[in-house]
């Protein structure tokens, strides 16, 4: 355990109880105990001095014995249906991974996009990308980079050793895949934990609903557009090999198709299932106003490939099916829990009065509506450099909806931009699982990573203030 995360142990109750025990109140009774506990999870949360699926508990103890809600209506928020949502959406996930088809579609993007180094690089960044859509960015990480270190040890064991244009390769390809895994997830719902702290919010307190499909038109051209940007900024500004050539790849790339051998019976079941799910929540909206009664849901489509996976048997004979119980021990329970937490939290917030409160302020002051929005989007952007991303979104996204309604503007205008914000961190290896996962592997150094990243960073914020200002008015 290191120091910060030793001190911010002591550091969170501390504060909380001399926050709960002033003379006077600050705001009011109910919003200061808000307040206390928002300061506690953050400290923890930012120093790691718990896990933060632990830390993410707190409002299940602490707001019924504040009196702030009742235990009940905690509870509520820890099996809210976005917690379901993404809750099927990490069995689909387990299944493409137990079955290894995602890692087949991985390597047949790759084999379908050339054997020059940028367009290998290319290759991995576009595998990456669509398995991080659908399946944890972590996950994909992992899966890919055992692939591209293959890759690369073939250019230190050519004729002429690891030279420059072989080590600018090697960084396109591991920041690549770090930089696509973190984009990727942006384009669905279910493709990284804070869009659906995002929905939940929205659902929960405003009851406003976004579709799978309506993010999808959101995400899916940013995500797209962030893709290509990165790929442009490593092999055309920072990482250029030159033209570098090497047929080998295509080898690896071969030689690891083969031993995943022919598509089997359990993948094509798998595709199938997946197929149906993403087909019904793309066209759920059309199928609802066919057939009312059916009221379909997000949750209640993911659900369904849920038990459908348990459910359905691949061989009723032996009582062999895609996926048994045991499975889910892989589950990523905590994000789960987590989700809980931060909604409960901005529940808080909203039955305390901090959400009125920062809504009154925002709409007295005489800051510009563009200017309130870029300095959160940079806000947002630069501070998920140093904290976990869904715990950022479950503590500012309902503060940041008091400020949307201080400025007398939809909700969504900016809770969109500074959510997909918190999904780029480009800079440092700890701001999110696939880069640090990428720079384990010892081919990039913290000040390239850097150097890189704040650039895109840049862009990035430019291109959500333009979301902002532009798109998002369009659609909503």
């Amino acid at each position: 355990m290191n120091l910060s995360s030793k001190i911010g142990l002591f550091a969170g109750p501390i504060i909380f109880f001399i926050l709960i025990f002033l003379p006077n109140p600050l705001i009011s009774e109910n919003a200061d105990a808000v307040i206390a506990v928002a300061l506690w999870m953050v400290i923890w949360w930012v120093t790691e001095a718990v896990s933060i699926s632990v830390t993410a508990l707190l409002p299940l103890l602490l707001f019924p014995i504040l009196k702030i809600m009742p235990i009940g209506d905690v509870g509520a928020n820890y099996g809210s249906p976005i917690v379901f949502l993404f809750f099927g959406g990490f069995v689909m996930a387990l299944a493409l991974e137990k079955v290894k088809l995602h890692k087949r579609i991985a390597l047949n993007i790759i084999r379908l996009t050339g054997t020059t180094a940028n367009k290998v690089v290319l290759g991995f960044m576009i595998a990456t990308a669509v398995l991080s859509m659908w399946i944890s960015n972590t996950a994909s990480t992992v899966v890919m980079l055992p692939i591209a270190m293959s890759v690369i040890n073939l250019l230190i064991e050519d004729e002429d050793g690891f030279t420059k244009r072989d080590r600018n390769f090697a960084l396109s390809v591991m920041l690549g895949i770090a930089f696509a895994a973190n984009a990727g997830g942006i384009a669905t719902v279910i493709g990284t934990p804070p869009n659906s702290v995002l929905i939940g919010l929205l659902e929960n307190e405003y009851n406003i609903e976004i579709s799978f499909l309506k993010w999808m038109i959101i995400g899916l051209p940013f995500s797209l557009i962030m893709i290509s940007i990165c790929y442009f900024v490593l092999v055309k500004v920072f990482f250029p090999t030159q033209n570098l050539k090497f047929k080998a790849s295509k080898t690896i790339i071969h030689e690891e198709l083969e031993k995943l051998g022919p598509t089997s019976g359990k993948e094509k079941m798998v595709l199938a299932i997946f197929g149906v799910t993403i087909f019904l929540w793309v066209f759920r909206t059309l199928i609802n106003s066919i057939f009312p009664s059916l009221g379909l849901s997000d949750t209640l489509i993911s659900i369904f490939a849920a038990i459908a996976l348990f459910a359905l048997p691949y061989n009723l004979k032996k009582g062999d099916f895609i996926l048994q119980w045991q499975d889910t021990q892989k589950l990523a329970w905590g994000i789960l829990i987590l989700f809980g937490g931060g909604l409960s939290l901005a529940n808080g917030m909203s039955v305390s009065g901090i959400v009125d409160l920062v809504a009154d302020i925002i709409a007295q002051s005489n800051l510009s509506i563009l200017l309130t929005a870029s300095l959160l989007i940079i806000l947002m952007l630069f501070m998920t450099e140093l904290m976990s991303n869904v715990a950022l979104v479950a503590v500012l996204a309902p503060v940041v909806a008091g400020i949307a309604i201080g400025l007398g503007i939809p909700i969504t205008y900016l809770l969109i931009p500074i959510t997909i914000a918190s999904s780029c961190a480009f800079m440092l290896p700890m701001a999110t699982p696939p880069n640090a996962i990428v720079f384990a592997s010892g081919y990039i150094k913290v000040h390239e990573m850097a150097r890189a990243g704040f650039i895109l960073n840049l862009i990035a914020v430019f291109l959500l203030i333009g979301l902002f200002q532009f798109i998002l008015p369009l659609l909503f």
